[in-house]
């Protein structure tokens, strides 16, 4: 099944990017003024000035190996309330696409009637088009989860983000025709480069509400667990198609998973929609979104 690829539509249109910097980043430039200048007018501060950087590089780097912390910059963990109030969740998938297990979460979304949020890695979509076009034919919705999925994506530098998210926001909208609009980075982890290259690409950093680690977990009673514990409308949940644990038959666990989460969503009177979905609303009311 082939989707017909839209030449400009409203995903085309990037999410407003909050140009402010994070507090965090402000500190950090006031520190790295003071320490540099402090030695010139007080002798002997030079230890002050040290250790205030090394204090100020450890909470960075904290920050940026944290994937739902916000200090360096906006990022998407839960719905806005008006999906909240509407009973909306979003499942998010990542990693794929994979031939051998997308094919099969597509068609247990579809028995439960549940739209999910794709963030597929652009090298493998390029390598699975007919995939990609059939994740869209069915009514969900892919994103930008980085070219290649560096394992060291939390060290590039700006170049290397731009290099990254360029070439899969290129690759993705030769794909679909439409350019991400969200943004999920390697195993959640960043550095403070990131956001201006996220800003330049209209993109926005989304993180999840809670994940159930299926990519280590082999068994699917404890990320299920994970996943439904204190479970609410407006939650965005992340589970993984590529890069699956598998569970003590072979199966991978995100299949396992999958029957009891969409049955409990259905049993709660929640109901999972994509992500452009849920912040539709949310956009249309922001001037020149």
């Amino acid at each position: 099944m082939t989707a017909a690829l839209p030449s400009t539509t409203a995903a085309d249109t990037p999410v407003p990017a909050d140009t402010r910097w994070s507090p965090l980043l402000r500190v950090t430039v006031v520190v790295h003024l003071l320490a540099f200048s402090l030695p010139w007018f007080w002798a002997g501060s030079w230890r002050w000035a040290l250790a205030a950087l090394i204090a100020n590089h450890v909470l960075l780097a904290a920050a940026g190996l944290w994937p739902r912390a916000r200090l360096l910059g906006p990022n998407i963990t839960r719905l806005p309330a008006a999906a909240a109030a509407r009973g909306e969740v979003a499942l998010t998938i990542d990693d794929g696409p994979d031939p051998a297990v997308t094919p099969a979460v597509l068609d247990l979304l579809d028995r439960h009637g549940a739209r999910a949020t794709f963030f597929v890695i652009a090298e493998r979509a390029a390598r699975h088009p007919a995939l990609v076009a059939e994740i869209l034919a069915r009514g969900h919705s892919v994103q930008n989860h980085s070219f290649h999925h560096r394992h060291n994506f939390s060290l590039l530098g700006p170049r290397g983000f731009h290099r990254e998210l360029e070439r899969a926001q290129s690759q993705l909208r030769a794909l679909t025709g439409e350019r991400p609009r969200f943004f999920r980075a390697p195993a959640g982890l960043r550095n403070p480069f990131l956001q201006p290259v996220l800003q330049r690409h209209g993109l926005q950093l989304t993180s999840w509400t809670r994940r159930g680690f299926d990519t280590r977990e082999s068994d699917p009673q404890r990320v299920l667990a994970r996943l439904t514990r204190d479970l609410a409308a407006g939650d965005i949940l992340l589970l993984h198609d590529g890069h699956a644990a598998r569970g003590s038959g072979g199966e991978p666990v995100v299949l396992a998973v999958l029957p009891p989460l969409l049955q409990r969503l259905n049993d709660t009177g929640l109901h999972s929609v994509t992500l452009p979905t849920a912040f539709a609303e949310a956009t249309a009311r922001t001037p020149n979104a």
